[in-house]
């Protein structure tokens, strides 16, 4: 007589799996690369791992899910999250979609390193789906296999969390478990491929659908399925729209771009880049979602994007990224006009994006520096001449707009203050001091001296400035040389760096005083400025 299995808390979760239920899946039950027609998904397992190990998992994620410590450090947990046991109530499958990749239609695309394990309820009614990346192949992996090595997935899962923590829209993530098997990785597409460690990460979001999920039935006309899909989506998501039709898909694809162009404002605040903005990375929520090669701006560089693949034209560069949303808003407008009829209403709803964005833009940089208002008949010019002073000097825009605060101001007009002391306070923003030149100075204090006055005008006491500019400038961000440094440790078998980040991460606006953590508040050193993995990064993955 066999012995009654362990309680396993992992099998409490609630799963409802509302995506297959409703939607037309792929008839075809064979796991192999293929175009996929006629179907929202289709039904695959897992590639069952050798030896999984959990290395970090973000108890925030747990806790939202119900799950307790003693499950998330348990060896089910890496079984189950590894993609080696399905639970009850698990069913998986890979999503059916498409998109433009760098400007172009790029066809059916799909999760070709993703399978969805299915939608949890937890305790509070909340849906959140669960999804493992790198777990093997899908019918949309096109020619590769459908894996994820440890460099990327440490990235992928440091990322997710770092991102919560700034306040950014973001999909999260749950676990990082690595697998045990090497999988083969040409870092550089320079034909010099290379086994790397296999993780893992699980990433929790309301939901997975994109962008893509909608064009991929319009480009291919399957017009029924892109009506089921949209409904499914209102339904579920945006119940609060009521249900389909032409007015409710426009009042949707309008919370869309209003909620796309909040996302990037936060972008633009902390100086993240994406790097990879196809329209198959864009959540239809207006969450973050897919972190490939993304970095945050160090030196304040509007042209800089992390893609070497994206080196030449620089598309996704920082500047351009509330431009290149605007453009994928254009493309699902396109995707959904069949189910509208008209133009000129989707115009609108993607007059919204420009509307909102330019307004959150205005509030989010008068935040940054610690004003009550936006005041357009001063700030505009204001916000356009520190940025130019920000670019015409390598200065580092997180710790700029942090030490900004530590800027004696408030009081005077400035004109009897000794100019050095007074600056001293943004030393470490410079990359290269010897381009502080005298000329620079005067720039600088001439700006200061606006700012200085708009400080006055307000009457904002040092101490609240102080305040609410460390509410949004943070003085932690994921630095791509500090989670490349974490890589190599942990290719080595030494994982502490990553749960000591994510731990720093939880916390990007306080100062953190305890010793060896003002180090990661410092400047990209010279040694990471052109290293692979520290400054630009590929897809590969």
């Amino acid at each position: 007589m066999n012995p009654a299995p362990k309680h396993r808390p992992l099998d409490k979760l609630t799963f409802d799996n509302r995506f297959v239920d409703e939607l037309p899946g792929d008839k075809e039950t064979k796991n192999f690369p293929r175009q996929v027609l006629g179907a929202c998904y289709s039904r695959v397992s897992p590639t069952k791992v050798t030896h999984p190990k959990t290395l970090v998992y973000s108890k925030e994620v747990a806790d939202f899910l119900d799950l307790p410590q003693e499950a998330c450090v348990s060896n089910d947990f890496a079984q189950v999250f590894a993609g080696n046991r399905l639970i009850a109530g698990m069913e998986p499958y890979a999503s059916c979609y498409g998109g433009h990749q760098f400007g172009h239609w790029a066809g059916q695309l799909g999760d070709g390193r993703a399978i969805n394990l299915g939608d949890v309820i937890n305790s509070q009614g909340e849906r959140w789906a669960l999804q493992l990346k790198g777990a093997g192949l899908t019918p949309y992996s096109r020619t590769a296999d459908g894996l994820a090595v440890l460099r990327s997935s440490v990235r992928e899962f440091l990322c997710s969390e770092a991102m919560y923590h700034l306040g950014v829209p973001t999909t999260r993530a749950l676990s990082l478990v690595i697998t045990g098997e090497q999988v083969i990785r040409d870092m550089f597409y320079n034909g010099n491929p290379k086994a790397e460690p296999g993780a893992i990460v699980c990433r929790v979001a309301p939901s997975f659908i994109r962008f893509g999920n909608f064009q991929i039935h319009a480009a291919r006309g399957e017009l029924d399925l892109l009506r089921k899909i949209t409904d499914y989506t209102i339904n579920t998501h945006f119940s609060h729209l009521g249900k389909g039709s032409k007015d409710v898909y426009l009042d949707w694809f309008e919370e869309v771009c209003r909620t796309t162009a909040q996302m990037v404002v936060h972008w633009q605040r902390v100086g993240f880049v994406h790097g990879v903005m196809n329209t198959d990375n864009m959540s239809i929520l207006g969450l973050t979602i897919d972190y490939g090669p993304y970095g945050w701006l160090e030196n304040y560089d509007p042209d800089w994007t992390p893609n070497t693949t994206d080196k030449a034209e620089r598309r996704y560069r920082y500047s351009n990224q509330p431009a290149c949303a605007f453009w994928n808003l254009g493309q699902l407008a396109n995707a959904i006009y069949p189910l509208v009829g008209e133009v000129e209403p989707l115009q609108q709803a993607l007059d919204v994006f420009t509307q909102v964005f330019g307004e959150q833009w205005n509030l989010m940089m008068s935040q940054k520096l610690g004003l009550s208002r936006y005041d357009p008949d001063q700030d505009d010019d204001l916000f356009a001449e520190l940025l130019a002073l920000l670019q015409s000097v390598e200065t580092d825009m997180t710790i700029f707009f942090r030490q900004l605060a530590e800027v004696g101001l408030g009081e005077g007009n400035l004109e009897d203050i000794d100019v050095e002391m007074l600056i001293q306070p943004l030393d470490d923003a410079y990359y290269l001091p010897e381009q502080k030149t005298l000329a620079y100075v005067a720039s600088l204090f001439d700006w200061l001296k606006r700012y200085n006055q708009r400080i006055v005008q307000e009457g904002i006491p040092q101490e609240i400035r102080r305040e609410r500019m460390n509410r949004v400038n943070p003085k932690y961000v994921l630095r791509n040389y500090l989670a490349q440094l974490a890589i190599d440790k942990a290719e080595q078998g030494d994982f502490e760096m990553i749960a000591e980040l994510l731990e720093l991460l939880r916390h990007p606006y306080d100062e953190q005083p305890e010793p060896g953590k003002a180090a990661y508040a410092m400047k990209r050193p010279e040694w990471a400025r052109h290293r692979a993995g520290c400054s630009m990064l590929s897809c590969s993955s």
